[in-house]
């Protein structure tokens, strides 16, 4: 797991420098993107007891997967080491989950605005009520981060890249192609990549 942890903190800090060189001394909301992310979680999964919801669960784990992202992005402001991340997240995933999905959320969210931090604790929550393994977060989240290198390569930042591509938006075909290939080769994240550019052009350009 350290090691693993270790990879997606530098994968992180690549994707965050390719934003900005000087992220570190910007003082992103990071917290406010958190909670943001918790409500389209929500939105995923469903909260509205007058109309039949389904939960969708392919988009709630990858709303997961995105809140970590942006919880590395704190544990790196505040120079956590792989050690320390793997020890919380280690105990965490030992301590008895939230009773439902949605007070988990709630837990986490809450947590995040009152402190302006990121709680390992309450995020092992979400992986536990969500039955998100750390094999699981790993896998998805070096797929998300390869999607959101190619959203900035193509365009992100300066508005002109396209999200949908034919009808769908990008976290979907994310979906598809990442249940398609290998994800446990050696050359994953260059196949992802390939994947993806040649979905794009095809649909898009």
């Amino acid at each position: 797991m350290r090691t693993q942890i270790q990879v997606m903190l530098d994968l992180q800090n690549t994707m965050n420098s390719k934003v900005h060189p000087e992220w570190r001394g910007q003082n992103f909301e990071w917290y406010r993107a958190i909670w943001i992310e918790c409500a389209e979680l929500m939105d995923h999964y469903g909260w509205k007891w007058w109309k039949k919801q389904t939960p969708d669960i392919e988009q709630v784990m990858l709303e997961v997967i995105d809140i970590w992202h942006f919880g590395l992005s704190m544990l790196l402001v505040n120079d956590a080491s792989a050690e320390t991340i793997e020890r919380e997240l280690t105990s965490a995933l030992r301590i008895a989950p939230p009773t439902s999905f949605h007070k988990a959320v709630e837990v986490f969210a809450g947590n995040t605005l009152t402190t302006q931090q990121f709680s390992i604790e309450t995020f092992a929550g979400l992986l536990q009520t969500t039955d998100m393994s750390f094999d699981s977060l790993y896998i998805g989240y070096i797929g998300k981060n390869v999607l959101n290198l190619f959203r900035q390569d193509h365009g992100y930042k300066e508005g002109t890249y396209q999200k949908l591509w034919g009808g769908q938006e990008d976290n979907e075909h994310l979906v598809d192609i990442v249940q398609s290939i290998d994800s446990s080769s050696v050359d994953f994240k260059e196949v992802l990549y390939k994947e993806l550019f040649h979905r794009y052009q095809s649909l898009c350009v």
